[in-house]
C-alpha cells in the first residue's frame, strides 16, 4: 500500500508525531493508517508527542572536548524537572548528542536532529527519553567550536556552560599551566559573564549608548554645571574605561587573583611558556535563560489526579 503527503499529514494530525516520525510509521506498515498510529504508539512517539505543549525549563548545558582538546561543543538539553535533568536517562542522551555536536559538525538544529546515532537519529533518542522519563525533553541550542584549544567548563551541574578558545603558536595542549589557565579562564567566564574578549569587539553602536547614558549622567551632576562641554567629553571617555572592564574579558580582574587582570594572566603564562597565546572567542550559555518557567502548584496537581 502507497501514501502520500496528505497521509503523512494526518496521520500527524491524528497522534500529534512529528512529520519524519510519521513518515516513517506509513513506511513501516505499508501505508495502513490504523497500524501506523498504533505503531506510533508502541514507539512512544505519540505519548511524547502529548507532552509537547508542557513547558521544559530545567534541563542542563553539557560540553564534550575532543582527546586532542582541539574541538569542543556545548549544548543545551531542556526538561520539565531539576530531578529527571539529573537522572541516568536524561544525561545519557545529552552526552550523545553533545559528541554527535562535536564529532559530526551540524549546520543547524535541523541537520542535528536528523542526524543518525547508533541506528536512531537524535530526534528518535529525545522522542524515547521522552517516553522513558515520562516528561518532556526538547533540545534547544548548540554550538561548537575548532582550534588550537578548546576548553569547557560546566558550572552548578549544567546550569551554566562556557566553551573557550584560545589560540597559540605552538601546542600547549596537555601542558599543566596552560591548561591550568584555560581552565580559570572560563571558570572566570561563567562566574563574571563577560559579553566580549576585547573592547573592538563591542559594537559602536552599543558604545554610543553608554556615551549618551553618560552624558546624561554628567549634565544631572550639580558639580559639571559650569564645566566646559569639552572637558565633560574628557570625562566621559574616561568613565568608558570601568563600562569597557565590566562587558570585556580582557582587562578585568582576575577571578582568583584580583591583583592581576586577565590580560596579564595570558601574557605571563605566554611568558613562561615561550609562546604566544590569544583568547579568541568563547561561549556562554546559562540554562533557561529567556525560557517561560513552569509555575509549579502540587496541591492542583493532586486534585487533577483525584478528580480523573
Amino acid at each position: 500500500m502507497t501514501f502520500t503527503a496528505k497521509d503523512v499529514a494526518a496521520l500527524r494530525d491524528r497522534t500529534g508525531a512529528g512529520m519524519m516520525d510519521c513518515k516513517k510509521a506509513l513506511a513501516h506498515t505499508d501505508g495502513d493508517m490504523d497500524k501506523a498510529a498504533e505503531y506510533l504508539r508502541e514507539q512512544g512517539i505519540s505519548v511524547a508527542a502529548k507532552k509537547a505543549s508542557r513547558i521544559a525549563s530545567e534541563g542542563a548545558v553539557v560540553a564534550y572536548t575532543s582527546k586532542d582538546g582541539k574541538v569542543g561543543a556545548l549544548i543545551e538539553l531542556n526538561c520539565e524537572t531539576d530531578f529527571v535533568a539529573r537522572s541516568d536517562a536524561f544525561v545519557q542522551v545529552a552526552n550523545a548528542i553533545v559528541k554527535q555536536v562535536a564529532e559530526r559538525a551540524p549546520k543547524d538544529n535541523d541537520e542535528l536532529l536528523a542526524s543518525s546515532v547508533n541506528g536512531s537519529t537524535v530526534a528518535e533518542l529525545i522522542t524515547t527519553t521522552t517516553a522513558n522519563t515520562g516528561e518532556k525533553i526538547s533540545f534547544r541550542r548548540f554550538v561548537r567550536q575548532s582550534g588550537a584549544k578548546e576548553e569547557a567548563y560546566i558550572h552548578m551541574g549544567g546550569k551554566i556552560g562556557v566553551l573557550l578558545e584560545v589560540d597559540t603558536d605552538k601546542d600547549l595542549n596537555g601542558n599543566e599551566q596552560f591548561d591550568t589557565m584555560c581552565h580559570d579562564i572560563a571558570m572566570h567566564i561563567a562566574a563574571f559573564a563577560p559579553q566580549y574578549i576585547y573592547n573592538d569587539e563591542v559594537p559602536s553602536e552599543q558604545v554610543e549608548h553608554e556615551k549618551e547614558i553618560l552624558r546624561i549622567q554628567a549634565a544631572n551632576d550639580p558639580k559639571n554645571a559650569n564645566k566646559p562641554k569639552e572637558v565633560l567629553e574628557k570625562m566621559i571617555v574616561g568613565r568608558l574605561g570601568k563600562f569597557y572592564k565590566e562587558v570585556c574579558l580582557i582587562d578585568q580582574e582576575f577571578a582568583k587573583d584580583a591583583s592581576v587582570t586577565i590580560r596579564q594572566l595570558v601574557e605571563k603564562t605566554g611568558k613562561d611558556l615561550g609562546a604566544k597565546i590569544t583568547l579568541k572567542k568563547f561561549t556562554r550559555f546559562v540554562m533557561g535563560e529567556g525560557l517561560e518557567k513552569r509555575n509549579e502548584n502540587f496541591a492542583e496537581e493532586i486534585a487533577k489526579m483525584q478528580n480523573k
